[in-house]
């Protein structure tokens, strides 16, 4: 069976700090590209995307390209004694750079899916952009930007193959409970991996559950809310 738990909480802490990074991340780039870029639109919508469609080790090879000793910037991270490669740092990297998509087209669709009009009625009453972005816009898309927010934490607690190239597989360290699972199946401790997999399945369905009775709830309020005008 399990004795050491440290795979679960080294996948929690990834998966909510990664979340946080994304959340915001994905918000601004889907803010961005929804109503402000012009140009190269297309483009710079595909470049965020493409984690979503190449092979997690082939995003671990280029994080290795860009944060490993033999690159400009990760000599200059290690003349500081920043050390990302294989880091909890970089489990963290690497569950942002796989999430990111999720967050960014959800919530991209979710901002596409609002009324122009309120935006221009708000800015004739003097509302800011800072403004209208909180006060409307986020609001009224909130529900897909909850949804997206639930695929990237869910996203980033399964991932693998990137983590694996970036920050290996360091017991304690890096050892999420994927990795946990790949290793215990290779050394033959199925009893360990399926322990393992329940655990992560179970993890995975209560925060989608929570996020539905959330979404409900918000909903029924507003519908409430509405009725009562």
């Amino acid at each position: 069976m399990i004795n050491d738990f440290s795979p679960l909480w080294i996948s929690l802490r990834t998966a909510g700090a990664s979340t946080i990074i994304t959340f915001l991340l994905g918000l601004i780039a889907a803010w961005y590209v929804t109503f402000y870029l012009k140009r190269f639109k297309g483009m710079v919508d595909s470049l965020f995307t493409l984690p979503m469609v190449l092979p997690p080790t082939v995003l671990g090879v280029f994080l290795l390209l860009i944060f490993g000793r033999n690159s400009g910037f990760g000599q200059v991270l290690h003349s500081i004694g920043i050390q990302i490669v294989f880091s909890w740092w970089a489990t963290v990297i690497a569950a942002v750079v796989v999430s990111f998509p999720l967050m960014y087209k959800t919530t991209k669709g979710a901002f596409e899916q609002v009324d122009p009009n309120l935006f221009f009625a708000a800015r004739t009453l003097g509302a800011s952009e800072w403004r209208i972005f909180w006060k409307v816009m986020v609001p009224i898309a909130w529900p897909g930007i909850a949804a997206g927010t639930v695929l990237a934490f869910t996203r980033a607690l399964g991932e693998f193959g990137a983590t694996l190239m970036f920050a290996g597989n360091i017991p304690g360290k890096t050892q999420t409970i994927p990795m946990a699972i790949f290793f215990a199946v290779e050394g033959g401790q199925m009893d360990r991996a399926i322990v393992w997999v329940l655990l992560i399945t179970l993890l995975t369905v209560v925060v989608m559950f929570m996020m539905n009775l959330w979404n409900n709830y918000q909903r029924n309020r507003f519908t409430k809310g509405a009725a009562g005008r």
